[in-house]
């Protein structure tokens, strides 16, 4: 019978191994544990032992031959640091800061739509509601575009989540103020929907400061390329905004119809004016404002 030695201290998938190394041979072998041979020297190094399987039995020769030898082989094991050693650690860890380029297309247009505002408004106040009836489709035809264009080509950025809502309030506000000037758009109405875009607009100042990552200077608060907060309307913030701009949308046109809608301009009024309201209330806390972690 051959005997195979297999050393005690071994891993059970080297143990494995073996077993499995002597069923691969024509003979049987019987596995007999030895005790395993590992010690420390004073100076730190181990000594580990390798066993290598030789075949028992006959031999070609007639002779047999000792089943295991065995080979010491030193391996160095790291001594621990001392304290002097150890790495020193900097109280200011260093972070990958976020950025993005702001310059898209979808910006650009967005930002276009912003500076029509004052000549909307020009046009509302001069009484040149066919000027400013088309001024206000190509806007809201824009607004569409900018919105296709960074799902279509991946220009989304967490800029655009703060510019797009931006030029919606400036081109509201614009048509708000100009219309209630001219006594298209009742005053109450008015003071509620700019009220509401003013606190949330004071409120997009304080997250984007206390987001922003340090150092928090001037120059930095304002460098559009470092996101910190990103805004995400609410569903009842998406349908007040679509009935603001249907309403500034009639009241603009209204002018130009030979028809009488005003009964129907005061129920369209009415409902604005409540949404307006719920749509502010569900702002309340952090809810439609994502912090951007690093």
């Amino acid at each position: 019978m051959n005997v195979l030695l297999i050393p005690s201290g071994l891993r059970p998938a080297r143990t494995t191994a073996l077993r499995q190394l002597a069923q691969n041979h024509s003979r049987s072998y019987h596995l007999a544990p030895t005790t395993s041979l590992r010690s420390r020297n004073p100076v730190g190094r181990s000594l580990s032992l390798r066993s290598t399987l030789i075949r028992l039995g006959p031999t070609r020769a007639g002779t047999s031959v000792l089943g295991t030898l065995r080979s010491y082989t030193s391996s160095p094991t790291p001594l621990p640091p001392t304290p002097a050693q150890q790495p020193k650690q900097s109280s200011d860890e260093t972070e990958v800061e976020l950025r993005e380029s702001p310059w898209t297309i979808p910006n650009a247009l967005t930002t276009m739509r912003i500076l029509a505002c004052p000549v909307l408004g020009y046009f509302v106040v001069k009484g040149q509601f066919d000027y400013a009836t088309g001024l206000l489709v190509a806007c809201g035809f824009s607004d569409w575009l900018d919105g296709w264009i960074a799902r279509r080509f991946n220009m989304r950025s967490v800029f655009g989540t703060i510019l797009d809502p931006a030029a919606d309030k400036t081109l509201m506000t614009t048509l708000v103020v100009t219309l209630a000037y001219k006594g298209l758009l009742p005053v109450p109405l008015a003071v509620i929907i700019i009220g509401r875009d003013v606190l949330l607009s004071l409120s997009a100042f304080y997250y984007r400061y206390i987001s922003l990552p340090p150092p928090k200077t001037f120059a930095r608060y304002w460098d559009f390329g470092i996101p910190s907060a990103e805004v995400k309307p609410t569903q009842i913030s998406k349908y007040n905004t679509a009935l603001q701009l249907l309403l500034m949308g009639v009241t603009t046109v209204s002018p130009l119809l030979s028809m009488d809608i005003g009964l129907g301009l005061q129920g369209l009024q009415w409902v604005v004016a409540g949404t307006t309201i719920w749509s502010g209330l569900s702002y309340v806390g952090r809810k439609g404002v994502n912090i951007i972690k690093k």
